[in-house]
């Protein structure tokens, strides 16, 4: 079995939060179980380009990634030179599997892939949600979908990683089938001790800085709670947006408590271990790896309801989930504050579940499983 995986942005390019690092493990694990994967994507790194050597084949990790030139440095990143090889190579896969849509590698590659009859897989990455079409670019979104997006997706097969996001896409479009499977996440092989400070209610925020991801709904919130805290905000995003945040905690008075400390890599597990919370209060979510990051190292979640793993989170009492608005989210903070014992024993036994639950060995298998299902009808 020959796989290709086709996404606008491959790793190194972090910037581009959880889906590049959830497609590369895929690619990985692929490879590491004696499935011949291949990775196409572009040069982007946000508005800057990959420091790669553009349209030639590199091993990234043990999986043969080709970076193309892209002409386009905004999200839709249109590179014909990856369209020109995909037409050349595509018959020569079993499978094609594209990640995210809306782009024009994406759109494009389906184009290309069907026309060549070799099956597709599409994975929306949580962009063909309802808050998408509502979210930006509406009237374009809704003429590309009717124009050129549903009846490609008619011919293709959905993955999603929550169920949230199957009864979303199902409501959508009517593809030859929906398969739910969780992101690989990738986690560190201990569990790091917790530096705990007592006295002061550690919150954290760990994700790329947009208006999708609630932060601001979170920065309304802090002036309803009572007790001590501080709160983390981890991650990278417009210069102007988070301007407006850090204004938004003046006026609210809660500045000070506050630490704004950019995009976390390497020591993210370490940030995360002595943290009491760590709050997601995003407005559309289709997965959230930052949530299993976290209950890695034993660090409780307060999630939203469109959050796609806050039902994993419920169902095993590994946090809680809150209305979107500030005022209930102010008011649970202060009810897990009151729940020290809860805390406790989400922090004993949140890390060997999430490892269980997300064992790559697992999960690969179920992947592997929906590439030969299609493959053989």
């Amino acid at each position: 079995m020959r796989v290709l995986q086709i996404c606008a942005a491959y790793k190194p390019a972090y910037i581009y939060g959880g889906p590049t690092m959830s497609v590369s493990m895929l690619a990985e694990q692929l490879e590491k179980s004696g499935i011949q994967t291949e990775a196409y994507a572009t040069t982007a790194n946000g508005k800057t380009e990959l420091p790669v050597t553009p349209n030639t084949p590199l091993v990234v990790d043990g999986v043969t990634v080709t970076y193309f030139k892209r002409l386009t440095k905004d999200h839709s990143h249109f590179s014909p030179v990856l369209l020109r090889q995909l037409w050349k190579q595509a018959k020569s896969f079993d499978v094609i599997h594209i990640h995210a849509w809306w782009n024009l590698v994406s759109l494009f590659s389906c184009l290309v892939a069907l026309m060549r009859n070799v099956p597709v897989v599409v994975s929306p990455r949580g962009t063909l949600s309802p808050y998408s079409f509502q979210n930006k670019n509406i009237g374009i979104k809704w003429f590309i979908h009717h124009l050129l997006g549903k009846p490609l997706l008619k011919r293709c097969y959905i993955h999603v990683t929550s169920k949230q996001e199957a009864e979303a896409i199902g409501k959508i479009v009517k593809s030859k089938g929906i398969t739910n499977i969780p992101n690989f996440v990738k986690l560190p092989e201990h569990i790091i001790a917790a530096n705990k400070q007592t006295g002061v209610f550690k919150l954290v925020f760990f994700s790329r800085i947009e208006e999708k991801k609630g932060l601001d709904i979170l920065l309304d919130a802090l002036p309803f709670v009572t007790c001590p805290y501080i709160l983390t905000v981890a991650g990278d995003g417009d210069s102007t947006y988070i301007s407006t945040l850090k204004t938004l905690a003046e006026k609210n008075g809660v500045a000070d408590n506050i630490n704004w400390v950019g995009f976390k890599s390497a020591d993210k597990f370490e940030m995360l271990a002595g943290q009491d919370l760590l709050v997601l209060p995003s407005h559309d979510e289709n997965f959230g790896n930052v949530i299993i990051e976290s209950l890695s190292e034993g660090t409780a979640v307060l999630v939203s309801p469109f959050v796609g793993l806050s039902g994993y989170v419920t169902e095993n009492k590994l946090g809680w989930q809150c209305e979107l608005n500030a005022a209930a989210l102010g008011n649970m903070i202060n009810f897990i504050i009151g729940r020290p014992d809860e805390l406790t024993a989400i922090r004993t036994i949140a890390p060997g579940k999430v490892r269980a639950d997300f064992d790559e060995g697992r999960l690969v298998k179920k992947y592997i499983d929906l590439y030969n299902n299609i493959i053989n009808g």
